[in-house]
């Protein structure tokens, strides 16, 4: 029998980053998802293209060897492919994790204990997001606590870190996506101690993975997002765009040299490699051909501010270690602004937190710090600017 993978989360991500790496890899894909319309295309189209863009031109990897199941209305078929596949990946949000959890744990509950263990690897842009995963699919509510015992011998679950700009799509693209030519998929190699990890061409596998964790939250996700929200409040249309601006770019770095500081001396990196990466990654954010909207990149600003998030997390420790956060804090207030922006849902949320809570209980909901932390009387002062222009 040939390598099976289970996808959950059929979207951009899904089809474009996760299925192109399984595909070229020789594993048929199964996708799942909720989304009828979606799963729809899927199974009555054999084939879509993944459209990799960069400065030098575009290339093209058609994907074929796919199912496609609504996880919603056909539970059992899902458990079913679960029992007899080699992989299941998730990009679904962090979340929805625990939403998929039930039907994995049952998946991996009617696995023989004979077989190699089902690798689950979560490609969310969170950390520890299969630790998450797990931590949902072993929960008493979807796995009993008698089978958690033996559990390894039937899955084994590996956190990974995820790097790819996946950008909005033109609608009329259907199924096929288009991203960036640049990628990184990095995976902890230790839960695979006893045999060898699944073979995915492209993934690099790590016995630490952290340090490249945080090395891309605080690098590519900080300066995506920073140069977003500082757009998005200066009316730009674009990362691009934004990027454009000497004084938003110079934010930007500004941001990325706070947060280079804290990555060089925590993980033991060379200063110049982490200042080639910085230069690398203004370049990827500001790829003209992936016309990023300021909106796509900075929806979610509830998440994108939360504790151990790309803004509030570098700049707490760096509080406490008596370093320079400013920047950082800068991006933060300009987050605290995407209010009411069409289409996402949080940005809505956000705006009735501000209107409804005090600058302290504001920082305290939204970014999950307290009085003892160093930084949170200046995260209470930018939400006191920003409330005050409301």
């Amino acid at each position: 029998m040939g390598k099976k993978a289970v996808h959950f989360g059929a979207g951009n991500i899904g089809r474009g980053f996760v299925a192109e790496f399984l595909h070229n890899s020789g594993y048929e894909v199964v996708f799942c998802d909720v989304m009828d319309d979606l799963i729809t295309k899927l199974q009555e189209n054999k084939s879509y293209k993944v459209i990799q863009v960069g400065a030098e031109g575009n290339s093209e990897t058609t994907i074929t060897n796919y199912r496609a199941i609504n996880s919603k209305t056909n539970e059992a078929q899902v458990i079913e492919e679960i029992v007899t596949a080699d992989i299941v990946t998730c990009s679904v949000g962090p979340r929805i994790l625990r939403f998929i959890a039930p039907v994995i744990a049952k998946g991996v509950d009617a696995r023989p204990n004979d077989a190699t263990p089902l690798a689950v690897i979560a490609c969310e842009n969170a950390i520890g997001a299969t630790d998450e995963l797990a931590g949902h699919i072993k929960h008493e509510d979807n796995t009993p606590e008698h089978r958690l015992e033996d559990h390894h011998e039937r899955a084994r679950y590996a956190n990974s870190a995820i790097d790819r700009i996946v950008p909005a799509q033109d609608p009329s693209a259907g199924l096929d996506v288009k991203l960036e030519k640049f990628y990184e998929w990095v995976v902890d190699r230790t839960p695979f101690h006893d045999h060898e990890p699944p073979s995915i061409e492209g993934i690099k596998w790590v016995d630490d993975l952290f340090p490249y964790i945080e090395r891309k939250l605080f690098t590519v996700n900080t300066g995506h997002a920073a140069a977003a929200y500082h757009g998005y409040v200066q009316q730009k249309t674009t990362v691009y765009d934004a990027l454009q601006d000497p004084n938003i770019l110079n934010e930007v770095r500004r941001a990325l040299a706070e947060t280079s500081t804290l990555i060089v001396g925590k993980h033991g990196i060379e200063e110049q490699e982490q200042k080639d990466y910085v230069e690398k990654i203004i370049v990827r954010i500001g790829n003209p051909h992936l016309e990023d909207a300021v909106e796509r990149v900075g929806r979610a600003p509830l998440r994108k501010l939360s504790r151990k998030e790309r803004f509030i997390a570098p700049a707490a420790e760096l509080a406490e270690e008596g370093k320079e956060f400013w920047a950082l804090l800068d991006a933060a207030e300009m987050a605290f602004r995407f209010q009411n922006v069409e289409g996402d849902e949080e940005s809505v949320e956000l705006a009735k937190i501000m209107a409804e809570n005090t600058p302290e209980q504001v920082v305290e909901k939204v970014c999950g710090l307290t009085s003892k932390d160093k930084v949170f009387p200046y995260v209470v002062e930018k939400v006191k600017k920003v409330q005050a222009d409301a």
